[in-house]
């Protein structure tokens, strides 16, 4: 029985590599690939910023209330939207200069709001400002959240961390010292995702012929997915519509 105990774990653990290096992104050769299209749209009401009250360092993170906008809209397009694919096996290479992050903390301020990044690697967390930051970062996995950084500035300077999503397409940024401190940043795990114009439209290319999951995704109201089917040297459209309260 033992013996038998024995060769079943071995044969599990043999495969275990395997799984793990099929779910890894291959960078081929696309020929005749196809593109994706769409818009983001937002119907209903526009929910009002939220304000925050700035209630210490005040010299350096200003004065008053601090409003943020966590959903903004533009004559019905919906911003600071990404649209993927998930799950995408092989495609093309991730475009340069695209890999790496880098996210200032200005004047008590996230600077990008949203920040896009590729996975596994590394983002650059700079303080720039003359106080404590403490950064925290959270996997956003669904309605739950799963800390991923959790950094103490008290200096200015950078500090620079590889970042490595197990099940979430992005974070979210929170500052332990400053509750009115807020972004995001999405962590692409393929290279065929967009961040939508300010009209609310994407577009993504070079998308071998398949049949793909595409995702919609916001910080702050979540994501919304779809079919596609893209055909060689083909031209498909996806439309998402989010809708407020």
């Amino acid at each position: 029985m033992k013996l038998t105990y024995s060769l079943i774990t071995l044969a599990i653990t043999a495969c275990l590599p395997i799984t793990a290096n099929a779910a890894k992104y291959t960078t081929v050769q696309v020929k005749e690939g196809g593109s994706i299209t769409g818009k983001v749209s937002f119907s209903g009401k526009d929910p009002a910023p939220k304000i925050y009250n700035v209630a210490k360092d005040n010299k350096v993170c200003g004065e008053g209330d601090r409003e943020i906008d966590f959903v903004k809209v533009n004559k019905g397009a919906l911003n600071d939207v990404v649209v993927y694919l998930h799950k995408v096996k092989s495609g093309k290479a991730f475009s340069p200069g695209t890999g790496t992050g880098k996210l200032d903390q200005k004047t008590c301020t996230f600077d990008p709001f949203l920040q896009v990044m590729n996975n596994k690697e590394t983002i650059e967390v700079i303080n720039s400002d003359p106080v404590l930051h403490n950064i925290h970062t959270y996997e956003l996995i669904g309605r739950a959240k799963k800390t991923v950084l959790n950094i103490s500035q008290p200096e200015q300077g950078s500090i620079n961390k590889t970042i490595n999503l197990k099940r979430g397409a992005a974070m979210k940024l929170e500052c332990d010292a400053h509750d009115f401190m807020h972004g995001f940043v999405f962590v692409a795990k393929n290279p065929y995702y967009a961040v939508v114009k300010a009209n609310g439209s994407f577009k993504i290319d070079d998308v071998p012929a398949g049949k793909y999951t595409i995702k919609a995704w916001h910080g702050t109201l979540g994501e919304k997915k779809s079919k596609v089917d893209v055909a060689a040297n083909g031209k498909a459209t996806v439309n998402f519509a989010f809708k407020g309260r």
